[in-house]
């Protein structure tokens, strides 16, 4: 890990008031009841397979793809880059009868300020139909819904806007509820039929926030003898894993901040290639070359896909996050991918140096190396422990998903915790150790 200048409590604080900083979820998949998990610089998502870690934050990811959409797909894109759903009754919550809950919801809070919440509701022509959008900034609320009075929609908008705004109003102009994809807003509509969107305030900052999440999911593609082309820009419309080769192009043009040096070299820490290069072949194709020596001092290019697949499992992980910004939130499930173990306990120092530089990840788990290792950093002093936040998954008897959360200690202890990683391991290594006695003494 870099050595990094301390900083001070305040800081600290201020780290972990930026960006998203909560995500509320109710009534998706196997999020019964409404659960709630705070967001902090490092967000650690663990548990079994199947116990509800993809439904804290595929509302998100379903926010996200219809925000970005090219098209307005409606109040939610089901089918996207992001996440894929055929039909509402594969992410409605299911009771023990067999029946579906008949609407979800989910929050963001923004900057421990902001808040939005939408609700959505099965429709009865089949899909979704939007139901509501609660709008929270200071200490005022606005629930925008369905089949809202006239006189509520005035209410609303005179107690958003500023006189100013309100002044210029003509005489036969109307203030009407309007869908903004996936959130409801208001709206001003001319005697001519025109119309302006007014957005809410918490809409305009949160809306910005959940489009510039950087999402990578598990299985980041195979690896490819040329990527396409693509703009880049602060935001990454679907999985970011599109984008790494179009990234590294830029950065050989213009590397100020000598970004690709820092993916050049943590791709050395873990163990996998000492250099990467993007080769443009055309307009519209880029190829990425890897030296497949360690030493800096040797050098043999060879197209990624002869390289194996961890690189370019571990490369997305690496860029994304050089190219983050302070706040941005970087959603990775499984850093740790095709990784070697020792690659994993480096992984973790590579995402503690980015949660230090003000980068706000969330990842999804099964690493015990990984997680020991950030133990180790916050007993070493090397990341305070106020920076992360762990929740771990279980899934019940019922079907419903039970989120425990914890906080680490000083000596990088998490109290509490519902199953440790590491007696797993150390179970299966005492029964190892049984077994070859208990072999030898028959001998």
């Amino acid at each position: 890990m870099d050595e990094q200048k301390p900083k001070s409590k305040s800081q600290w604080k201020r780290l972990n008031k930026k960006g998203i900083t909560r995500i509320t979820v109710g009534g998706f998949k196997s999020i019964i009841e409404e659960k709630s998990i705070e967001v902090r610089p490092l967000t650690i998502l663990a548990g079994a397979n199947s116990s509800g870690k993809s439904g804290i934050m595929q509302p998100l990811l379903l926010l996200k793809q219809t925000l970005e959409a090219t098209y307005d797909p409606g109040v939610l894109l089901l089918n996207g880059p992001n996440v894929t759903f055929s039909s509402s009754d594969q992410l409605l919550s299911h009771l023990n009868h067999g029946k579906f809950v008949e609407a979800f919801h989910i929050g963001i809070d923004v900057e421990m300020e902001e808040t939005l919440t939408t609700y959505f509701r099965r429709s009865q022509n089949k899909g979704l139909d939007l139901e509501q959008t609660i709008n929270s900034f200071e200490d005022q609320k606005y629930r925008l819904y369905l089949d809202m009075p006239q006189d509520e929609i005035n209410q609303a908008f005179l107690s958003t806007l500023s006189g100013i705004v309100q002044d210029t109003l003509g005489l036969n102009s109307k203030v009407v509820l309007t869908r903004n994809r996936c959130f409801y807003t208001l709206a001003v509509r001319n005697w001519d039929g025109s119309t302006f969107p007014v957005p809410m305030t918490s809409e305009d900052l949160i809306g910005s926030s959940i489009r510039q999440v950087i999402h990578l999911p598990g299985f980041r593609g195979n690896s490819e003898r040329t990527y396409p082309v693509t703009s880049v820009g602060s935001e990454f419309p679907g999985t970011f894993d599109n984008y790494v080769a179009s990234v590294i192009d830029q950065w050989q043009k213009n590397d100020r901040n000598n970004k690709l040096i820092q993916v050049n070299r943590d791709l050395t820490r873990l163990g996998l290639t000492s250099k990467i290069v993007a080769r443009r072949i055309n307009d519209i194709q880029i190829e990425l070359l890897i030296n497949r020596f360690l030493r800096s001092d040797k050098e043999d290019m060879v197209n990624i896909v002869d390289a194996g697949l961890g690189v370019s499992q571990a490369l997305s992980v690496v860029v994304a996050l050089q190219m983050a910004k302070s706040g941005q939130l970087v959603y990775i499930e499984q850093p740790e991918i095709y990784l070697h173990p020792r690659a994993q306990y480096v992984m973790a120092e590579i995402l503690a140096d980015a949660i230090i530089e003000g980068k706000k990840l969330v990842i999804e788990t099964h690493s015990s190396l990984l997680l020991r290792r950030v133990q180790t950093l916050v007993a070493e002093g090397k990341l305070p422990p106020e920076l992360i936040k762990l929740h771990w998954f279980t899934l019940l008897e019922d079907g419903s998903t039970q989120i425990s959360s914890a906080d680490l200690d000083e000596t990088g202890a998490f109290g509490d915790w519902p199953e440790d990683f590491h007696t797993v391991t150390l179970n299966s290594e005492s029964r190892y150790l049984d077994a070859a006695e208990a072999l030898l003494m028959g001998e």
